[in-house]
């Protein structure tokens, strides 16, 4: 007789530490369900996050393994550290130095350099990086010692603030009228220099931190790289809704799930919902099109009652699904 728990469905948000790689985190989560006594169970996380980063990392379980690419899309937000002076071949502390310069920026010019970096920009992703080379990382071609030669391309930075509100209209204004100086009538007031400054990114997807800060500081004339990533909201998640490796390894020695769980849905906060009554909902869990359907056209979440039914695309009163999901009705 097989006494497993069934395998759950939904979303574990992890709060993932320095030093731990994505798949790693994927495996750790893989071994907690099988101790905690849960049938073998589909796991995927949604979008990597570098081992020297720290943050959300959305890990999707069962039916949700489904969503995991969209979670890849999906725009998220970075609050991240620039030292100034020095830039390293990996643009982080794990990189050997490459480019030292000993000029600080203001305080002031950094304030207004940060909009020429929103919006719609061009970038170079770092040599290292996960990025496919010819079908090869491009970290494995740079660990290799091989010359890598990687590709601009566009992306957004939807916002782009210095922590702690210093990019207020003063400071703006004091840099476009003195070059930096705080105080515009006091030409020997001194300038407030920076070794470091820590900035909140909301960015697209495949948007790279560390090529922001690389830039950003060649664009105050000095170098530098990042000494601290951390991944503060990745699509619907923030980390208001993440859980510690402590709390994961809970499951492990008994502790329920479902205290831990986000629901399948919680990763489709963005899309309309469709109820359907069971007639309707049956024919979609035969794949079969919806016709004169009043909604307008676009992407919808279909479900009946609270069981979530597929992803359906909604075109000229037709619906098609385009995901479906295998879930048990929350009442057998």
């Amino acid at each position: 007789m097989d006494d497993k728990k069934p395998a759950p469905h939904g979303w574990l948000v992890l709060d993932k530490p320095r030093g731990l790689g994505s798949t790693q985190a994927v495996g750790m989560v893989k071994r907690v369900l099988r101790q905690g006594g849960y049938a073998k169970t589909k796991v995927g996380h949604g979008g990597t996050l570098d081992p020297l980063a720290e943050g959300v990392l959305p890990i999707a379980l069962g039916e949700a393994t489904k969503l995991a690419g969209r979670m890849l899309d999906a725009s998220k937000i970075y609050d991240f550290t620039i030292q100034f002076g020095e830039e390293t071949d990996t643009l982080d502390t794990e990189g050997e130095v490459t480019q030292h310069s000993d000029r600080r920026p203001p305080m002031a010019a950094i304030a207004g350099v940060l909009e020429h970096f929103t919006g719609l920009i061009e970038q170079i992703p770092p040599k290292y990086s996960a990025l496919k080379i010819d079908g090869k990382r491009a970290y494995d071609l740079a660990r290799a010692g091989e010359e890598v030669e990687m590709k601009t391309r566009e992306v957004t930075v939807h916002s782009l603030e210095m922590q702690g509100n210093r990019l207020d209209p003063e400071l703006r204004s004091a840099f476009q009228t003195t070059s930096g100086r705080p105080d515009p009538y006091d030409p020997g007031a001194p300038l407030e220099l920076a070794d470091a400054v820590t900035l909140t990114a909301h960015v697209s997807k495949g948007t790279y931190i560390r090529s922001l800060a690389r830039d950003i500081a060649r664009a105050l004339g000095t170098f530098g790289h990042v000494t601290y990533l951390r991944r503060i909201k990745a699509g619907p998640f923030h980390q208001d809704h993440a859980i510690s490796l402590d709390k994961l390894e809970e499951i492990a020695k008994g502790a329920r799930l479902e205290h831990l769980l986000l629901p399948l849905e919680a990763g489709l906060d963005d899309i309309p919902a469709l109820s359907l009554d069971p007639d309707s909902a049956q024919a979609v869990r035969q794949g079969r099109v919806l016709s004169d359907m009043p909604q307008t056209d676009g992407l919808y979440f279909a479900k009946l009652g609270d069981t979530p039914l597929a992803l359906m695309e909604l075109t000229g009163g037709t619906a098609k699904v385009v995901r479906g999901f295998n879930l048990p009705d929350v009442a057998e």
